[in-house]
C-alpha cells in the first residue's frame, strides 16, 4: 500500500474505540513501518554508489569515514536527497502525525469505553512514556510478524542484527541527537525496562563489553505474551505458583463466615478511600495451612479477583534464585490483576534474622507490584521495617471450637443423602476442628470410598469419614517420624486391671473434651495444658507399643512414632526446629505422637558446666513448652523412669506403669498371642507355657511368631515342640540360658536340643 493510500485510509476510518488489543497492535505496527519506510528514505538519500558495497561491514572507505566526520551532531535530520525523495519523506512526517494523533484519540476513547489494551494497562502500572512503549512495539514485532527481523538487520547494515539495537531505536522515533542523549535514560538499571524486566540488553555477538548503542534489545516472553492478549502464567513461575480463577459461576469456597466477612470488608473499605493508593498485606497465622487458604480462597471469590498462590519453599529450593522468583511473581500478579497469596512461610520466617534478604526481596516486590497480598504461617512474626508504607495487617485465623465445629459437621451432615446410623456429627467435631472446606472434602472422599466398597447398596460409615478425614489431616513429618497402622483392640492387650482402667479413662478423656472444655467452659480457664499427656514405663516388651495402638485404633486417630535419631540434632537450634515441625504438624493433623525410648530426649536437666549443658536445657525446656501447647494426644515410653525430668512428670495426664507380667498374665497373653486361624495344636499347655517361659508379652509374641514358622516348615500344626525350640532361640537371643524339665518331660520323646 503506498503512502497515500494509507492516509486514505486513516482519514476515512472514524475514531471509536479498539474492539481489542489486536486491532489496535494493528495500527501500533502500522505506525512502525511508517517510521521504517522514512528510515530507509533517509539512508537511500545519503547514500552514494560505492563499489565496495557487497563488503559493508567488513570494509570502512574513505567515503564513509569522510561522510561521518562531517555530520554535526546539533543539527535536525537532513533533508538531502532529491526533491522526489524530499516530498516523500514530508509526506511520510505529515502521515506519521496524523497516524499518532488518530491512535492516541482512539486509545483514550477505549479507555473511556473500558477495552482493555496490554500495552495501556502496562503503561499505567509501570509509569511507562510514550517513548518506551514505541520501544516496546519495536521489539514485539518480530514476535508478530518475520518481516521485522529482515527489515531490522537490513537498516542496521548487519545480516546478523536482526533484533533491534539501542542505537536503531533511538535513530527510529527521536528527531535529534539532543532527544537520543535524553532518551537514554529509559535503559539504566534503574529505568522500568530494566528494574521490571521488560527487556533485556544483549551484548552483540562477538562481543564483551561493548558500548550501550550497539547492544540489542530483546522484549521478555512473558511480557510479550501480554503484549498480544495472552493470559497464560510465566513459564519460569509454573513450579512454585499457580493461578485460581473465580468466575461466576464458581462456588464460593467454604471458609470462616466471620473472618471472611470482616476481611472483604477492611478490603473494600479501604480501596474506596483517598488514602487506599496503600497496598494491603495480610499475614494469616493459624495451624491449618488448609483453611487459611480457604479463607483467601473465599475472600478473592467474593470480591471477584483472580488468585496467584506460591510455594515460598519451592522458591527457596528453586534454580531460578528466590529474589528472581520473588520479582517476576510480583509482576504476574501485577500482569494478572491477581491477589497474591504466598503459602508454606514457615520455613523463611523461623530464621527471620538469617533470611532478611530474602524477606527484603519478597516484601520488595509486593510493594512494587501487588495491591493485595496474603503471606500464611503458623508462628507470630513481626515484619518491622520491611513493610515500610504498606498497610500490615496480622489475622490469627484459630481452629473452630467445638460448638462452630459441631454446627459445620451437623450442616454439612445433614446434606448427605447417603449416611449410615453410626456417623455422629458430636464424634467427628471434638477429634477433626475442620472448617466447612475440610469438613466437605472429607465427606467427598468417604463417599467415593463408600461407593468403591459397595456401588448398588452403598451407604457412608463411621470408619469411611474416619478414614478420609485422617488422610485429609496427615501430618507432613518426613523422616521426622514413622506412621504406624495400629493392629490391636482392647482384646489384644493384656494388663493388669487398674493399667487397663486408666488407659481406657485416656480414651474416655479424650472422647469427652468437647463436653469439659466446650460446653462446660473449662477452656476459659485454661490457657496451656489441654492435651492429653501420659507416660507409660516398664521393662522392654511389656506392652507400651502395643497400648499406644490400642488407644489410636480407639479413638480413631492417626499414630506417628517419632524417631528421635532424626529429631536431636548436634546443631544448635536444630533439634528446636524439628520438634516445632512435629508439635505444628501433628497438632493440624489430629494426631497421636508417640515418644519411644522417650527418656533419650525428655531426660533431666543438669547443672550447667559448659555451653552443651547448656543448650542441652534449653532444649528440654522448649520441649516442655511445646507438650504444654499441644492439644492432641501425646505419649511417652521409657524403661526408665527414673530418668525423667520431675518437670515432664508434674505435666503428664496419665503415668501408666507397665509390669512384668506374673504367671497369671503371661498365661493370657498366650492364649490371645495366637490369632484365630492359627493351626494350634491341642496338646499345647498355656499353664504349663506361663510357668516355664518367664518373659514379657513381646518376646512371648516373638516365641509364637517363631514356632508358627518352624511348625509351617514341619508338618503344619504348632506343637509344643516348636514353642520349645521358639522359646531357645529368644533365650539365646537374650544373652541367656534357659531349660526347662517340665517341657522336656511334655516333650517325651519329641525332645530336640536347642541349638
Amino acid at each position: 500500500m503506498s503512502a497515500g493510500a494509507t492516509a486514505n485510509h486513516l482519514l476515512d476510518t472514524s475514531v471509536a474505540a479498539y474492539t481489542d488489543a489486536l486491532e489496535y497492535l494493528n495500527d501500533e505496527l502500522q505506525l512502525l513501518d511508517l517510521r521504517l519506510r522514512r528510515e530507509m528514505l533517509s539512508r537511500r538519500a545519503k547514500a552514494q554508489p560505492d563499489p565496495l558495497a557487497p563488503f559493508k561491514g567488513l570494509v570502512i572507505t574513505d567515503t564513509e569515514v569522510s561522510d561521518l566526520l562531517a555530520e554535526t551532531p546539533t543539527v535536525e535530520t537532513d533533508s538531502c536527497g532529491s526533491r522526489e525523495e524530499i516530498a516523500e519523506q514530508r509526506g511520510l512526517d505529515e502521515l506519521l502525525q496524523r497516524h499518532q494523533t488518530q491512535l492516541d484519540e482512539r486509545r483514550a476513547a477505549s479507555a473511556v469505553a473500558g477495552v482493555d489494551l496490554p500495552l495501556s494497562r502496562l503503561a499505567r502500572l509501570i509509569g511507562l512514556s510514550r517513548f518506551e512503549e514505541e520501544c516496546l512495539i519495536i521489539c514485539l514485532a518480530n514476535d508478530i510478524d518475520g518481516k521485522y527481523a529482515k527489515l531490522y538487520a537490513y537498516l542496521q547494515d548487519d545480516a546478523t542484527a536482526r533484533k533491534p539495537s539501542v542505537d536503531f531505536v533511538l535513530r527510529l522515533l527521536c528527531e535529534s541527537q539532543t532527544e537520543r542523549l535524553h532518551a537514554r535514560a529509559a535503559f539504566d538499571s534503574s529505568a522500568p525496562f530494566i528494574r521490571y524486566r521488560l527487556l533485556q540488553v544483549h551484548e552483540r555477538p562477538g562481543e564483551n563489553s561493548g558500548p550501550l548503542l550497539s547492544r540489542q534489545l530483546h522484549l521478555d516472553d512473558r511480557i510479550a505474551d501480554f503484549l498480544l492478549g495472552r493470559q497464560s502464567m510465566d513459564a519460569r513461575l509454573e513450579r512454585v505458583s499457580r493461578i485460581t480463577v473465580f468466575g461466576q459461576d464458581s462456588t464460593n469456597p467454604s471458609a470462616d463466615d466471620e473472618l471472611s466477612r470482616r476481611t472483604t470488608s477492611f478490603i473494600r473499605a479501604h480501596f474506596g478511600q483517598e488514602q487506599g493508593s496503600r497496598n494491603v498485606f495480610f499475614y494469616l497465622q493459624g495451624k491449618s495451612g488448609q483453611e487459611l487458604r480457604a479463607l483467601v480462597q473465599a475472600v478473592c471469590c467474593e470480591l471477584g479477583l483472580p488468585l496467584l498462590t506460591a510455594d515460598v519453599e519451592i522458591m527457596r529450593s528453586g534454580t531460578l534464585g528466590f529474589e528472581e522468583s520473588a520479582w517476576l511473581l510480583g509482576r504476574e500478579a501485577a500482569l494478572q490483576s491477581a491477589v497474591l497469596c504466598l503459602e508454606e512461610a514457615d520455613g523463611l520466617l523461623a530464621e527471620a534474622d538469617k533470611r532478611h534478604v530474602e524477606l527484603k526481596s519478597l516484601t520488595d516486590a509486593t510493594a512494587t507490584f501487588s495491591r493485595l497480598t496474603f503471606l500464611l504461617g503458623s508462628r507470630s512474626w513481626n515484619p518491622g521495617d520491611l513493610l515500610r508504607g504498606q498497610v500490615f495487617l496480622p489475622v490469627t485465623v484459630p481452629l473452630p471450637d467445638f460448638k462452630l465445629s459441631r454446627r459445620l459437621w451437623q450442616e454439612s451432615l445433614e446434606a448427605c443423602e447417603h449416611l449410615a446410623e453410626d456417623v455422629s456429627c458430636d464424634d467427628f467435631a471434638s477429634k477433626f476442628r475442620f472448617g466447612r472446606s475440610r469438613i466437605q472434602a472429607a465427606i467427598s472422599a468417604a463417599e467415593h470410598q463408600a461407593l468403591w466398597r459397595s456401588p448398588e447398596d452403598w451407604h457412608i460409615t463411621a470408619a469411611d469419614l474416619f478414614a478420609a478425614c485422617r488422610a485429609l489431616s496427615s501430618p507432613r513429618l518426613g523422616t521426622l517420624a514413622q506412621k504406624i497402622d495400629p493392629k490391636y483392640a482392647w482384646d489384644d492387650i493384656v494388663l493388669p486391671a487398674d493399667q487397663l482402667e486408666q488407659l481406657k479413662e485416656l480414651c474416655s478423656q479424650a472422647n469427652h473434651r468437647h463436653t469439659v472444655y466446650g460446653e462446660w467452659g473449662f477452656d476459659r480457664k485454661l490457657s496451656l495444658g489441654k492435651g492429653l499427656n501420659a507416660l507409660f514405663s516398664g521393662p522392654p516388651g511389656t506392652g507400651k507399643t502395643m497400648a499406644a495402638e490400642v488407644i489410636a485404633n480407639a479413638l480413631q486417630l492417626d499414630l506417628f512414632r517419632i524417631d528421635l535419631s532424626q529429631v536431636v540434632s548436634k546443631y544448635i537450634g536444630e533439634t528446636e526446629k524439628n520438634l516445632h515441625q512435629i508439635f505444628l504438624e501433628a497438632q493440624a493433623g489430629h494426631a497421636i505422637l508417640f515418644f519411644d525410648e522417650a527418656d533419650a530426649l525428655f531426660g533431666k536437666r543438669s547443672e550447667v558446666k559448659d555451653a552443651h549443658d547448656r543448650y542441652a536445657n534449653i532444649e528440654i525446656g522448649y520441649l516442655l513448652q511445646k507438650m504444654e501447647e499441644y492439644e492432641g494426644v501425646a505419649i511417652l515410653a521409657t524403661n526408665l523412669r527414673q530418668h525423667i525430668d520431675d518437670a515432664f512428670l508434674r505435666r503428664m495426664n496419665f503415668v501408666v506403669e507397665f509390669p512384668f507380667p506374673d504367671v497369671e498374665y503371661r498365661r493370657r497373653i498366650w492364649q490371645v498371642v495366637f490369632p484365630e486361624a492359627a493351626p494350634l495344636s491341642d496338646k499345647v499347655d498355656f499353664d504349663l507355657l506361663a510357668r516355664e517361659i518367664k518373659l514379657a508379652g513381646g518376646n512371648i509374641k516373638n516365641i509364637a511368631l517363631r514356632a508358627a514358622f518352624y511348625a509351617a516348615a514341619n508338618g503344619g500344626t504348632i506343637a509344643t515342640l516348636h514353642l520349645w525350640q521358639a522359646a531357645c532361640r529368644e533365650y539365646q537371643k537374650l544373652g541367656r540360658t534357659w531349660s526347662s524339665e517340665e517341657l522336656e518331660k511334655e516333650l517325651g520323646a519329641e525332645k530336640a536340643p536347642c541349638d
